[in-house]
């Protein structure tokens, strides 16, 4: 399944579904049972709803957004120098010097 089914946020998926519920049943009642009207209404509604309860600042410990928030994760620190210096992995560990230009 291409969706990862874990990573939804159900809770506001939950919360995203009643506020359509509400819209639709009360865009239906007003409009008296005319299907056009009801879903101009509904989607009126809805999006009301949706702005309110996603950028009212009610304070509510609810979801607001639709990303999942991820935890941070602090940088790692860069490997400590190790107490023994390390042998070269090169064999040669004499450098010659060149011999001294003619005159």
């Amino acid at each position: 399944m291409p969706i990862d089914l874990a990573a939804v946020n159900w809770l506001y998926v939950i919360v995203l579904a009643i506020l359509v519920f509400v819209s639709t049943w009360i865009g239906n009642v007003l409009s008296f049972h005319h299907r056009t009207m009801a879903a101009v209404l509904s989607a009126v509604l809805f999006a009301v709803l949706f702005v309110f309860w996603t950028y009212y600042p009610h304070g509510l410990p609810l979801p607001t957004t639709v990303t999942v928030q991820k935890a941070v994760v602090a940088p790692a620190a860069p490997p400590a120098a190790p107490a023994v210096p390390e042998k070269p992995r090169n064999p040669v560990t004499e450098i010659p010097t060149p011999a001294a230009p003619a005159r």
